[in-house]
């Protein structure tokens, strides 16, 4: 399938929404080819002048704002991971033939499942949010629900991206969070005990 491209600074999953802020005149033209043909463009992620060959293919909801220089905002949804076969410069904007990529097997386990869960709400109790069990009501890509507000980097979003099975994003989220919710309560820890006695003991260090 050929398949407008949109580099970008940033990671995209299926089922996420994002806004963007189109300014080039050559990604208005895309935008404006994807509104009159109902087409949806791949947003590939773009580090350093290097731009992935997995990315997300997102169609636009809605326009958000029209701005008198042919800028616009608009609102976009993630649906399929994709993998570039073939790129083309033929046009104002980037093309490019892709194919999707199938969920490979394995499944997650159900415990495998519920646990990211759990260690992904304790996250978001450490930061100070909460979040309702029904956000992950999509347990079929719930990885990628959890990968939004991960505390993953953008090379990890794009790392998660390219895992070829859900049962092994979780894995890797797992992982993660393993790390990095030890990290973040050992710092807590530290910091109510400094802010208690205002010294450390050997031990704590």
């Amino acid at each position: 399938m050929r398949l407008p491209l949109f580099p970008l600074g940033a990671v995209l999953y299926p089922l996420e929404l994002m806004p963007l802020h189109i300014f080039e005149a050559r990604y208005r033209t895309m935008a404006a080819r994807c509104l009159d043909d109902c087409i949806p463009f791949g947003i590939l992620w773009m580090d350093e002048g290097k731009m992935a060959s997995i990315g997300c293919t997102a169609r636009i909801q809605r326009v958000l704002q029209r701005y008198s220089d042919g800028r616009l905002d608009i609102l976009v949804e993630g649906e399929k991971r994709f993998k570039v076969a073939q790129l083309y410069d033929n046009r104002a904007y980037l093309t490019g033939d892709v194919h999707y990529l199938d969920e490979s097997v394995p499944v997650p386990a159900q415990h495998s499942v519920k646990r990211v869960i759990a260690q992904h709400m304790r996250l978001l109790e450490l930061a100070g949010r909460k979040i309702s069990p029904s956000a992950y009501r999509h347990t079929s890509t719930v990885s990628f629900i959890i990968g939004r507000s991960a505390g993953l980097s953008l090379k990890q979003k794009q790392a998660v991206l390219e895992i070829p099975s859900e049962a092994l994003r979780i894995r890797y989220l797992i992982e993660h969070f393993e790390a990095l919710i030890s990290k973040i309560e050992t710092t807590r820890a530290l910091r109510k005990k400094i802010q208690s006695n205002g010294h450390l003991e050997r031990g704590d260090l």
